[in-house]
């Protein structure tokens, strides 16, 4: 067994080796606090057949047994499908690890993350990043590693490394970082308009950190004393590659054409004469040459890039394809916007509703809710392509994630705002960075719908094509630009600064002058599709449209909130029933009704008044008469509260039967004149009858006269 520590930025983590999951090519427990994550790695002992890719799996668990939770379901007591946190995470554990492998690996690993024991201190994903690289490490499983990890924080101005759940929570900034000894090569974050200065200078200040966490864990291999790498031989292609050469312009000539299908279908008949023609020397190595033509156009377009300047599409390096936008398509939405950009295109649908529908998310390290949700679909039309529709992939949950985090710096808060409000992002068509073109048409969408945002925002992706002594940044990657080049950097934010990033680096890391320059180049890019998107919108609507949800806002005492639900709920379900509206109440005494008309959602309001004002002597009402009796009629003065008038406060005259002056289903005025000690209500009539008198003392026996002494005096 091996434990070697760490402390970026003071705060101290243990890795160790040697004790747990002994059958794991390798296996790390990092623990920080009372936070612990088992990180483990297996590799098959065969390459896969048929492939041409790395069978990279990562998968991050979430166990609830680690905060001492049981899972929240009735019927199903263990963990099912990964929350959205642990399908984000999984993702950031991958995206620097993938790169790191040796291109010619086909033999399928799997990085399995559990989280043993969670406290409510320190965040265990960070934990389960570095020990998924330590596993790698100390395994015998071909890595370009290792690969150190931490989150950033600023909180008052001041950057912390890995900080507490409430620091995080009081940060206007919050990035995580991986990166090599070579520098950073995955960035992923949110932030509240902050300036493209301060993000820089939080990735430089985690950058440091990683080589702590990377010096850490080169210590825990030479204790081990772990094996060597296994050797996987590197397939000699170096005939195909010298009987491609010839057919190097041809393919080049293929990848250029502005058009996506047109450029795909031109590489398409391209690579298929060009292998044809191979494969006249080399019959039984199809798939060997058909890799390397896929390499063979990878290089040149590097090169027409580098060499040239030149896109595929015949675009600048810096410039935009052409934009347009639209809002208002769909009439029965609450808010859509439309947004395109070259050959991406994405509608997003609006839907408010009220504060009860918002998420609850039963996650690490404890149970929350969410009233903003952000849904990114990817339907397989959107490239030309067909297979079957089995849900979200970590793919669309990650997208789908990073703008919510974009869009939800600008959102107003909730007592200004008291709505849940849920965008879905439908990709139309796609050929590069549809994630960021989910941020610009969500926030037509929401200022379409009248959400008070506090500022509009836009997304762009940065690329890179670089060598050992050259880079050359492309701003709105296209597809192929994406697959061939080194580096996609996402960033979204408002004209003041940014709300999120995403970065991955597929060779080397990210230089000083490269972070510099892709945010700067992202930046005035941002605010050229900000200026176009205000000339379809440019502020939120001042209504709300006319199908959303009105809501409306009480604070009651949280004593009188049984009175609002009544028995069994009856009360409540029969004031959504009478008025069609939605009613939530939090335990703070705060009611919001969701109403789709003003009508329904006042007169809800005026019943829940009602229902929680206290009956004061002095005060006037309006009630109905629900019950007669000998002695008097009882009025209902407010939902469910009842007072008396007595027979001699019915009327100036003397009053023989209550039936002559007032029956059941009556509308009277009444004026409240005593509340005794155990609640009951006495009321006048004649009080407020010109001449009379306001109140009137009863004798004590007035309410246990029998009738035959009614009817006695009345003979008499």
């Amino acid at each position: 067994m091996a434990i070697v520590n760490a402390a970026p930025g003071g705060r101290e983590l243990s890795l160790e080796a040697g004790s747990l999951a002994r059958q794991a090519n390798g296996a790390v427990v990092v623990r920080q606090g009372d936070s612990i994550v088992l990180a483990t790695v297996a590799a098959s002992e065969q390459p896969r057949e048929g492939i041409s890719f790395f069978p990279l799996t990562c998968d991050y668990e979430e166990k609830l047994y680690a905060a001492g939770r049981i899972p929240g379901s009735r019927f199903i007591k263990r963990e099912g499908r990964p929350s959205e946190q642990a399908i984000v995470t999984a993702r950031r554990i991958d995206r620097p690890l993938r790169p790191l492998f040796p291109k010619h690996v086909r033999n399928e690993v799997q990085v399995i993350v559990t989280v043993l024991s969670a406290d409510l201190d320190n965040i265990p994903d960070i934990l389960g990043m570095v020990g998924a690289s330590a596993a790698l490490t100390i395994s015998d499983i071909p890595f370009d590693g290792p690969v150190g990890s931490v989150r950033v924080a600023r909180v008052d101005g001041e950057l912390l490394l890995n900080p507490t759940y409430e620091q995080r929570d009081m940060s206007d900034l919050e990035l995580v970082i991986a990166g090599t000894r070579e520098g950073v090569i995955m960035v992923e974050g949110a932030a509240q308009q902050v300036p493209e200065d301060v993000i820089a200078a939080a990735i430089e200040r985690g950058r440091d950190a990683t080589l702590e966490i990377i010096e850490a864990q080169e210590r825990l291999r030479a204790q081990m004393d772990s094996p060597p790498k296994r050797e996987i031989p590197v397939p000699d292609n170096g005939d195909i590659v010298q009987a491609l050469a010839p057919y190097a312009a041809q393919l080049r000539d293929a990848v250029q054409s502005p058009d996506k299908k047109g450029r795909e279908r031109a590489m398409q008949d391209a690579s298929m004469a060009v292998i044809g023609g191979v494969l006249e020397q080399f019959p039984e190595r199809y798939s060997e040459i058909a890799e390397q033509v896929d390499q063979v156009i990878k290089q040149e377009l590097r090169r027409l890039i580098l060499d040239e300047g030149r896109r595929p599409d015949g675009r600048r390096p810096d410039e935009l394809r052409p934009l347009e936008s639209h809002v208002g398509l769909l009439p029965r939405a609450h808010g859509s916007g439309l947004f395109t950009r070259g050959q991406t295109q994405v509608l997003s649908i609006v839907t408010l509703g009220g504060t009860g529908e918002e998420q609850i998310v039963d996650a690490l390290p404890e149970e929350r809710t969410k009233r903003f949700m952000h849904h990114y679909n990817f339907p397989p039309y959107s490239v030309g392509e067909t297979r079957p529709l089995r849900g979200p992939s970590r793919r669309d949950v990650g997208h789908g994630n990073l703008v919510e985090r974009a869009i939800g710096a600008v959102l107003p808060p909730e007592d200004e705002f008291p709505y849940t409000i849920r965008v879905v992002s439908e990709v139309l068509e796609s050929n590069g960075s549809s994630s960021m073109a989910s941020a610009c048409a969500t926030t037509l969408g929401l200022m379409d719908a009248g959400v008070p945002i506090v500022a509009p925002v836009a997304g762009i992706s940065i690329g890179m094509v670089s060598d050992d002594s050259r880079y050359v940044l492309l701003t709105d990657i296209q597809g192929v630009e994406d697959f061939n080049g080194d580096m996609d950097f996402k960033i979204a934010g408002t004209r003041d600064g940014v709300t999120a990033v995403q970065m991955d680096v597929k060779r080397g890391g990210l230089s000083r002058d490269v972070l510099h320059g892709a945010m700067e180049q992202g930046r005035r890019a941002r605010l050229q599709i900000l200026d176009h998107m205000a000339t379809t919108l440019a502020a939120p609507r001042p209504e709300l449209a006319p199908h959303a949800p009105r809501i409306f806002v009480i604070e009651v005492h949280p004593d009188k909130i049984g009175d609002i639900i009544g028995p069994g709920g009856k009360i409540i379900k029969k004031i959504e029933a009478d008025f069609g509206v939605k009613v939530d109440i939090e335990q703070d005494g705060r009611v919001f009704i969701a109403a789709t008309d003003a009508g329904g959602g006042n007169g809800a309001l005026k019943t829940i008044e009602d229902l929680t004002r206290d009956i004061t002597i002095g005060e006037t009402y309006v009630g109905k008469v629900v019950r007669v009796t000998y002695f008097g009629a009882f009025v209902e003065l407010l939902p469910g509260r009842d007072g008396l008038i007595h027979i001699s406060q019915l009327a100036r005259e003397r009053v023989e039967r209550v039936e002559d002056v007032v029956n059941v289903g009556d509308e009277v005025m009444v004026k409240v004149i005593d509340i005794d000690p155990q609640g009951k209500v006495r009321l006048t009539r004649k009080g407020l009858l010109p001449g009379g008198e306001e109140t009137e003392e009863r004798r004590p026996s007035d309410d246990r006269r029998r009738p035959s002494d009614d009817r006695r005096r009345r003979r008499r």
